[in-house]
């Protein structure tokens, strides 16, 4: 098993990253390059938070093997034959005799953790802060050409970078102006780890003292169905105006688009920068831009004002964003309607004395054999409606509990003697006995739950519409890079801090014992005593003022006493957006139960005149072609072969009127006839432009 565990952790976490990025990104529509940093930096972070309890292990035994040979070297009367023999030799030692090593079943070959280590975080240190935010902006550009897109992002990322040359620098003078210390190539990059170290080290505390009391609650709220279903109403109203903000944002710049790609004709040199705009539009804005245009019309024959290639790649960029952003609303909007649609079936269903679960409506998607045979109504109603609540509250309280034992860890880790950290104590109490197996599993419960607090922030966390993780495919490629940055700055420090909450970096516990190869990889936080000493012991007992102020709801109450609306109870504002929310939802309710009524009709017109419409149009058919041969061959019985070739000719005559005998009734109950508000504006059919323009009269109904 030497090194079989690093490398099937290695190929699970590849898999698990990638499924994310499926689940956020699209990779159908978005650039490869975007892709492949977003994936590289998330596959780096995750094998960061699953390696570390392979080397934690592996450390102990190294411990446990310098204890053995430190116990050996001391003169007890006669020599230890052997590690594993130790214990039962009858020379009685000068002190407690260690119990035999045994090397766990995860063990590592010495020399590969450390080439490992310096990989992956050099590698995910040069995607944070050079690559990623030089393709965030190379993504978001509206340039036409590459080298277009990367003049903007060196432009853009120019103060980005100056920042950080001016940090590093006022650090490196720091350093070289010290007597005692005597600059070298290890030394500097000791400077530059501790200085993206306190950056993420700022960020993390933050974002963990938000997720340590938002999580269990979350999940405790989950349990009250009235809760939860008058938040989904509150979400609603919320994402509508966002929705038709969204919407008519569109507009204008579909609008702004027409203009300017009626002025640019086909013969203009920027007319290639307008037909890439247009690719990035909507089809059916497409289709009616297309229909308004002339094309044997030349640019010289109007003077009019065109604009500039600056303009179009502004407008460029424009038109990136606005689509975008309609397409995520649209899809959160129908997902939302399906969660509000599935809890107010939920609170319909608590009382029903059947104790069969029952929808309003049926699902699009063929039931499965899982829904067959196991999850079935009755099963569904006892799940939903009886243990899903419990099971909520059961993991709220349990993730209460850790929450708990973080905030006193954080607060407590550089106290050794007495240790008070309880994540130190579990390891040293398993440490004791050589339990390799629990030592990784606590270490692995405990940085997962760690990076749960801290990523599942960093998923919900929305800058001002401009940075947003979205599912279902709908996440943007600046918001997909953006994320992949904030894991590569944040994953090192949280992982050296669960380091210092087990005691096993040197640097804040100020013991003795052999270093982990990810702590090796760090260097010495001594060569900065201020924030080895300083800012990386007290900096995180901020935590609880942070989950105080968190637990009462502080940063959502003045934002929304700023005007941003938030979830609070007592406001008079949030009662009002329920009310909307469920007047909205029920609006929905209706229109989805109208469509669903005009598919039960048809269908059982279908069934019940479908047979009989095909026998009485088979028999006009016959009747037809009787009374057209017997007609041809009284006027011109010697030419038959006119007589083909003009019932061959009727034959789309004939297929036009069993079209329209065979046209199903439409739905007057109906709000509209269709959903297309540019259907409604130009009378005229949306497929082409020369529909109009038929060859023969005879052929009117070919539009049918």
């Amino acid at each position: 098993m030497s090194g079989a565990a690093l490398g099937i952790e290695i190929v699970v976490v590849f898999f698990l990253a990638l499924f994310l990025l499926h689940r956020y990104g699209d990779f159908r529509k978005q650039q490869r390059m975007v892709l492949f940093g977003t994936l590289l930096a998330w596959y780096l972070c995750f094998l960061i938070v699953f390696i570390l309890p392979l080397d934690v292990s592996t450390t102990i035994y190294k411990q446990c093997k310098i204890d053995h040979e430190e116990h050996v070297s001391v003169p007890t009367g006669s020599p230890l034959p052997s590690n594993h023999t130790a214990g039962n030799t009858s020379v009685t030692p000068t002190k407690s005799v260690p119990k035999p090593c045994y090397k766990p079943w995860s063990y590592i070959p010495d020399g590969i953790m450390p080439v490992f280590w310096r990989v992956v975080y050099w590698t995910s240190q040069c995607l944070t802060w050079l690559l990623l935010p030089f393709m965030q902006s190379y993504a978001r550009s509206g340039g036409f050409s590459i080298t277009g897109k990367i003049k903007t992002a060196l432009i853009e990322n120019a103060i980005y970078y100056g920042t950080y040359l001016l940090i590093f620098g006022s650090l490196l003078i720091y350093v070289a102006v010290h007597p005692q210390w005597h600059l070298s190539w290890y030394e500097l990059q000791t400077i530059g780890i501790t200085a993206a170290n306190t950056w993420g080290l700022f960020l993390l505390v933050l974002l963990l003292g938000y997720g340590l009391v938002e999580i269990p609650r979350s999940y405790w709220n989950a349990s009250r169905h009235g809760h939860l279903l008058i938040k989904t109403y509150f979400k609603a109203s919320k994402l509508m105006t966002e929705k038709a903000d969204a919407e008519e944002n569109l507009e204008d710049v579909m609008e702004e688009v027409r203009k300017v790609s009626e002025s640019i004709k086909y013969n203009h040199p920027l007319r290639k920068y307008i037909d890439t705009i247009l690719r990035k539009c909507p089809l059916d804005y497409q289709e009616k831009m297309g229909r308004n245009m002339d094309d044997y019309e030349d640019f010289d024959d109007k003077q009019n004002t065109y604009p500039s290639e600056k303009s179009l790649v502004k407008l460029h960029k424009q038109v990136i964003y606005a689509v975008q952003r309609h397409n995520r609303t649209r899809v959160q909007w129908q997902i939302l309607l399906q969660q509000a649609i599935h809890l107010e079936d939920v609170a319909k269903n608590e009382t029903s004395s059947t104790h069969q679960f029952v929808h309003s409506f049926q699902s699009s998607e063929p039931v499965g054999w899982f829904s067959r045979y196991v999850y079935t109504p009755t099963v569904e109603w006892y799940w939903e409606c009886l243990l899903k609540c419990w099971f909520y509250r059961l993991l709220s309280v349990v993730l209460t509990l850790f929450s708990v034992a973080v905030v006193w860890s954080e607060c407590t880790f550089f106290s050794t003697r007495p240790v008070l950290s309880l994540f130190a104590v579990f390891i040293q109490l398993a440490e004791r006995d050589y339990n390799y197996l629990y030592i990784e599993m606590a270490c692995f419960i405990t940085i997962f739950f760690l990076c749960t607090c801290v990523y599942s922030t960093v998923f919900r966390i929305r800058v001002f519409n401009y940075y947003y993780l979205a599912s279902h495919h709908q996440t943007d490629a600046y918001s997909l890079q953006f994320s992949g940055m904030l894991f590569c700055r944040l994953t090192p420090p949280l992982c050296l801090n669960f380091l210092g909450l087990i005691h096993m970096d040197s640097a804040i516990s100020h013991q003795k014992k052999e270093q982990t190869a990810y702590t090796s990889i760090m260097g010495s936080m001594r060569v900065l005593s201020f924030i080895a000493n300083g800012f990386y012991i007290y900096y995180p007992m901020l935590i609880v003022i942070l989950c105080i102020a968190t637990y009462f709801s502080l940063g959502t109450r003045c934002l929304n006493l700023l005007g941003f609306q938030q979830f609070v109870g007592d406001s008079e504002m949030t009662s009002d957006l329920i009310d909307e929310g469920k007047e909205l939802i029920r609006r929905e309710k209706r229109k989805r139960q109208r469509i669903e009524d005009g598919e039960t009709r048809r269908r059982e017109w279908k069934e019940r005149y479908g047979n009989q419409r095909e026998d009485y149009t088979a028999r006009n058919r016959s009747s037809h072609e009787m009374k057209e041969t017997s007609y041809s061959d009284t006027v011109n019985p010697t030419n038959n072969r006119q007589a083909k070739y003009s019932r061959a000719g009727s034959r789309a005559e004939r297929d036009c009127i069993e079209l329209l005998q065979d046209a199903e009734p439409l739905d007057f109950n109906a709000e509209s006839l269709t959903d297309d508000p540019l259907d409604s504006e130009s009378g005229r059919h949306t497929g082409g432009r020369y529909l109009s323009m038929s060859s023969s009269r005879s052929r009117i109904f070919d539009d049918v």
